[in-house]
């Protein structure tokens, strides 16, 4: 399978750089060969359809011209429902292009989201201890912005 528009074609799932980190990672890891490469003058990156547990996906990109082709190519694609493309407003943040479900409000725990983008239990909990050991070793011997 090969798509092709002006600078952005699709390949195979497989042909995708992250695919091995998305397929270890899913509850779920069949969705990332369902899923399809999205390359854009560079590196092809995986783009996961919804299934299962994974209501919802996204993909970053640094242009807006490059987001509207990916949307366009995912719209062949069937498991990317309801694309749409969320525009940045700041010069150095990508733009990105979403599917399936609204993701979660941003004030929600990691674990909501893990479970909304269908990642496995064990992947949640890794990322979760990760994050916690990274947190504590950066926030550790800094300073308390609480008021004494």
């Amino acid at each position: 399978m090969t798509t092709t528009t002006a600078h952005a074609r699709l390949l195979p799932a497989r042909d995708a750089y992250d695919y091995g980190y998305f397929r270890a990672r899913l509850a779920d890891p069949d969705l990332a060969d369902a899923g399809v490469a999205v390359a854009l003058l560079g590196t092809p990156l995986l783009a996961v359809p919804v299934g299962g547990e994974r209501r919802g996906g996204y993909a970053s990109f640094g242009h807006v011209v490059d987001a509207l082709q990916a949307r366009a190519l995912l719209g062949t694609v069937p498991g990317f429902p309801c694309l749409r493309v969320r525009w940045s407003p700041y010069r150095d943040t990508c733009h990105t292009v979403e599917w399936g479900a609204p993701a979660p409000q941003w004030w929600e725990e990691d674990a909501v989201f893990g479970r909304f983008f269908g990642y496995s239990d064990a992947a949640i909990a890794d990322f979760l201890r990760q994050r916690s050991q990274t947190h504590s070793a950066t926030t550790r011997d800094a300073p308390s912005l609480a008021p004494t």
